[in-house]
């Protein structure tokens, strides 16, 4: 059995994935917590674009060596093994972290052939629209927040071929965020309509 490769986002009811810290944090409780430490628990492999991953080592190795409340996690995930797609050479300083010699297919494919636990991603919205599209990414994590943030970069382009999805699993949290799990629709519903109208007629 292949390795899943599953990605996790913060989303704003009206799509927006762009910059989470700056509408997210209200909303974060210990189900939140829950839900995000869950992802992580079967994960091996870490895989980033390049800004998330700056932002990512820009800030949890000084949260490890603080010591603070959160330096479990941190510790956690410097201890990944940790993946980065950038056209430009970079010098990647965070333990355990190496540039991906190939495109995000090539190398996404390689690395669910391979034994080990899964392989997940933390925003990095350009490897996950590449990874949708090629059919790839076996679980998409959602946690939609109830706030239209109205302006930044959404997870879906206009003008691409249209994705089905289907819904794994669902879970509402007491702050009015929806914990939304999808995995591919092999089989999407058909019909047009005629079919529409024929069923509301019924």
């Amino acid at each position: 059995m292949s390795r899943k490769i599953i990605a996790n986002l913060f989303i704003s009811l009206d799509g927006v994935v762009e910059a989470p810290d700056q509408w997210h944090f209200p909303y974060f409780n210990d189900e939140m917590g829950a839900a995000v430490g869950t992802g992580l628990d079967t994960t091996e492999v870490l895989l980033f674009g390049r800004r998330t991953y700056d932002s990512f080592a820009g800030a949890w190795p000084e949260r490890e060596a603080a010591g603070g409340e959160d330096a479990g996690f941190a510790k956690q995930l410097g201890d990944m093994r940790k993946i980065v797609f950038s056209r430009s050479r970079l010098d990647l300083r965070w333990r355990n972290s190496e540039q991906a010699q190939g495109d995000v297919a090539e190398v996404a494919a390689v690395l669910k052939d391979e034994p080990g636990g899964d392989i997940s991603l933390s925003g990095s919205v350009s490897v996950v629209r590449q990874l949708l599209a090629a059919g790839l990414l076996d679980e998409l994590r959602l946690l939609v927040h109830p706030i239209a943030v109205r302006k930044g970069m959404r997870l879906f382009d206009e003008g691409e071929p249209s994705i089905p999805l289907k819904l794994l699993r669902s879970e509402t949290f007491t702050t009015g965020v929806l914990n939304l799990v999808y995995g591919p629709d092999t089989a999407p519903p058909t019909g047009g309509y005629e079919e529409a109208v024929a069923t509301l007629g019924e």
